[in-house]
């Protein structure tokens, strides 16, 4: 009869967490083995070695690529937050300095944004100037899309909706309230401007609909930029965004035919992502701008 000793389990190793980590900031095996200079097999190796320690599964493998699962998303989380301290620790190095370092200073690596286009390319994108003269070695992704991306999924690390999450791990802030108006310009037909049926539900056009009071709509479309360009050619009256149409030239804002529409916009970050310093910084900024503007968000 044999008699083994139990031991628990392995401990976990720094270099492990290092190659989940990136293999996490890749999706894929063969971008992380060349972005740490390693070879497949010794990839694939570390990965089984982390999950047999943590006693997880940490990823999915997909014909597409790998996928985090629960578990890994929070073990992700904490890497992160390591590898950030250790890159602080380096730093203070470097230096030489014994005094502490900004908690904001030098902060490195990719943070990824999800919003409307509009939202995007008309207000947040212009202002984020100052975010990359604090930190330089910070990379943005934005990632303009209606669809609703996952932060689950680690498909975005922050994103900005106008609706209140119902469900989910998410931790949400609520940055400004958005005003809606009618904008022409000045001989516009009598017609309306409106989304197309694929977009039918929004409160935006519920409300046209609504209060358009039976007008012909003389153009159509899923986009926001769309209709806004469809107005300043004199196509009709569209409902937009004060954010987006307010100073725009050839437009001027028309009397509404009921009561104001008003939409939330709401920064969201998964529970596990909220305490990485880097994506601390970005909500930081965020909210700072938001704050700073909330009177032409609202259209006042």
């Amino acid at each position: 009869m044999t008699v083994r000793n139990f031991t628990g389990p392995p401990p976990l190793d720094w270099d492990d967490l290092r190659v989940f980590l990136e293999l996490a900031r890749t999706g894929s095996l063969s971008a992380a083995a060349r972005s740490l200079r390693l070879s497949h097999a010794t990839v694939g190796r570390r990965l089984a070695a982390l999950e047999e320690a943590l006693g997880q599964t940490l990823v999915e493998r997909r014909p597409d690529g790998y996928v985090l699962t629960g578990e890994g998303e929070s073990v992700r989380a904490l890497a992160e937050a390591m590898d950030e301290r250790a890159q602080a620790i380096r730093r203070r190095e470097g230096n030489g300095e014994g005094g502490g370092e900004d908690a904001g200073a030098g902060l490195t690596g990719t943070v990824r944004l999800t919003m409307t286009q509009a939202l995007a390319d008309r207000f947040v994108i212009p202002r984020l100037g100052p975010l990359r003269a604090a930190h330089p070695g910070l990379d943005l992704e934005v990632i303009a899309d209606n669809r609703t991306l996952s932060l689950a999924r680690r498909e975005a690390d922050l994103a900005i909706r106008l609706a209140r999450p119902q469900r989910g791990d998410l931790v949400g802030r609520r940055l400004a309230t958005l005003g809606y108006g009618l904008y022409a310009a000045p001989d516009a037909p009598d017609a309306l401007i409106a989304y197309d049926e694929s977009m039918a539900e929004l409160p935006e056009a519920l409300w046209l609909d609504r209060h358009g009071g039976g007008r012909r709509v003389a153009f159509r479309s899923n986009s926001v930029q769309g209709q806004l360009a469809a107005a300043v050619a004199g196509f009709g009256i569209a409902f937009l965004p004060c954010l987006l149409a307010d100073g725009v030239p050839g437009l001027e804002r028309r009397p509404l035919p009921g009561p104001p529409l008003t939409r939330e916009a709401w920064l969201l970050v998964h529970r596990d992502r909220r305490d990485v310093p880097r994506v601390r910084a970005v909500i930081g900024h965020l909210v700072a701008v938001f704050s700073a503007e909330h009177a032409r968000l609202e259209g006042r």
